[in-house]
């Protein structure tokens, strides 16, 4: 059974296996540096649909469908899943799973869905209450300007510190046991502490998030004994730009310099000098698109073989913006190991 370490990190007796992922992406993502590594890529973020929320929910279908198909499982095969998105009470998630007959169960951890939702998953395998379980999360880059700051019609300027929500999806599907041939299982769970800076601007993900990445960070490592040069990569979604700067100016107070082992979704997904994103990618479907096409690549060939996957979120709505209110953040962190 999975067991305590420290205060505030799991560590899962039983290993829980990710079995298989896909990752599907919009044109923008496409024409990236990853383009290649996603399963599907649309030539039209509209994909055929009539609203950008449509368009969101149907790339969590596609993304679940993608991913049943190359593990060669159906839908009633699937015990749970576990789902989430950015948009108001999780409409891409409900609206796009439901058709699938899946048992569901919601999450919102806003750009650390993709973390959440493994974490989850990960301790329902290993208690024995699912056998096979699914974590995914999506974004869209014009569903979220509507909801959290103007339609894009309304062509307003976008400042330096703004991230460019990713539009796209990813799915994971976790089982408990290990199969050397699809050996990327999850060793430790840190669930974050929600971290307020106090940061108000609503354009400046980064810096309300490095705070949460970083006090996770620091919690593991002391939980687990560990330095940052014990793993390949310590990956974080999605801090872009800005984000990544701040977090290693905070590791540094405590003498970690995380920089040589570090990448970021929101930095990795997009060309930062050939496509105009400012300070990088967000939304819930970076770190889940990035990890569950590009990382798990690497995972299953083995040139990652011990990383950090440590997702972050802001969690703001429009209704407390309005209000004044600050952005809290929370990061949480998956040991994943191909070994």
């Amino acid at each position: 059974m999975a067991q305590r370490i420290g205060q505030y990190t799991i560590a899962l007796d039983q290993p829980v296996m990710i079995k298989e992922s896909a990752g599907v992406c919009g044109t923008k993502e496409r024409e990236g540096p990853l383009g290649e590594y996603f399963d599907i890529a649309f030539p039209h973020d509209k994909l055929g649909q009539p609203t950008w929320e449509k368009a969101e929910s149907t790339l969590q279908t596609i993304a679940v469908n993608t991913l049943l198909q190359k593990a060669v499982l159906r839908n009633t095969d699937i015990n749970v899943i576990f789902a989430g998105d950015l948009l108001n009470q999780c409409i891409s998630s409900t609206f796009g799973l439901r058709e699938l007959g899946i048992p569901l169960l919601g999450q919102y951890g806003a750009c650390s869905t993709m973390a959440q939702t493994m974490a989850v998953g990960a301790v329902f395998i290993e208690s024995g209450a699912a056998d096979n379980a699914i974590a995914v999360t999506s974004s869209h880059f014009c569903s979220a300007e509507r909801q959290f700051r103007l339609p894009i019609e309304y062509g307003g300027q976008r400042t330096p510190t703004a991230q460019w929500t990713v539009t796209g999806a990813g799915a994971a599907l976790l089982q408990k046991g290990w199969n050397s041939q699809h050996g990327v299982m999850i060793r430790h769970i840190t669930v974050g502490r929600i971290t307020d800076w106090q940061i108000k601007d609503a354009n400046n993900m980064g810096a309300a998030m490095a705070p949460a990445a970083a006090d996770t960070l620091r919690h593991y490592l002391n939980d687990t004994h560990t330095t940052v040069f014990d793993y390949d990569l310590i990956l974080t979604g999605d801090l872009g730009h800005i984000g990544s700067t701040l977090l290693y100016e905070l590791m540094q107070r405590d003498g970690i310099n995380i920089a040589p082992n570090h990448q970021d979704c929101g930095c990795l997904i997009f060309d930062a000098k050939q496509q105009d994103v400012h300070a990088g990618g967000s939304g819930c479907g970076c770190c889940g698109s990035v990890f569950c096409s590009y990382i798990m690549q690497k995972l299953r060939c083995k040139n990652l073989k011990n990383i950090l996957l440590l997702a972050t979120g802001a969690l703001m709505s429009p209704t407390s913006s309005q209000q004044g209110e600050s952005i809290p953040g929370i990061a949480h962190l998956l040991h994943i190991v191909s070994e």
